[in-house]
């Protein structure tokens, strides 16, 4: 087995736990440590079974585990992903045992994917991307590193979501469409156009309601 360290022990982190729990359960893969997380009220504390060893920068007391972000702010992952990665012996993938990954798919590090994703043929998954339940990604899709798709997402065929997009639950992208980096679609949205980097976007069909300096 290998030695792993969930980095937040909150949502995330609790749910990513479980999902390494169930992974063991079809084999033994990972020896979880714990979790680091830098609200110093939980360190040494107990969180479903698992103990918070302390801060992020601890890290390095840890340099032959794995690491897994489980945050689901993108510049807070980003940034601690920077800071860690030569602090830990790597990023694992924590994927549910019930996703069928196809060998055409290519998925980088760091990802976390939940129970009840469908993902279809010749997808690109980056780095540090988490995938939330019933989520489903369609052929020839590139998903950027540190993206997050909620609950239900619908992505359809060759759509790009660039680097860090923030998809709200039960929201949908039509196919042949690109979402610009650091785009936030809202909750339940039809996203029927190209949308720009930096900016909100709500409603269906989806339209710009704010556009980050």
């Amino acid at each position: 087995m290998k030695d792993l360290v969930i980095i937040g022990a909150g949502g995330v982190g609790r749910e990513t736990a479980m999902l390494v729990e169930q992974i063991n359960r079809e084999s033994r893969e990972w020896n979880l440590l714990g979790f680091l997380d830098d609200n110093a009220q939980l360190h040494d504390t107990v969180i479903n079974g698992y103990k918070v060893l302390g801060g992020v920068m601890q890290a390095s007391l840890y340099s032959n585990a794995y690491a897994v972000c489980a945050i689901a702010s993108y510049s807070a992952r980003k940034t601690i992903v920077r800071e860690i990665s030569h602090k830990v012996k790597g990023f694992a993938n924590i994927i549910h045992p019930s996703v069928y990954i196809s060998a055409t798919n290519s998925i980088g590090v760091g990802n976390i994917i939940y129970p009840g994703v469908v993902l279809s043929t010749n997808i690109t998954i980056g780095n540090h991307v988490i995938i939330s339940p019933k989520c489903g990604i369609g052929h020839d899709a590139v998903i950027g590193d540190y993206c997050s798709l909620l609950w239900n997402v619908n992505v359809s065929g060759n759509v790009i979501l660039g680097e860090g997009v923030m998809m709200g639950s039960g929201s949908t992208v039509i196919q042949n469409l690109t979402i610009g980096e650091r785009t936030t679609v809202g909750a339940g949205a039809a996203v029927i156009r190209d949308l720009p980097s930096d900016c909100t976007a709500v409603g269906v069909p989806a339209r710009v309601i704010k556009v980050s300096a």
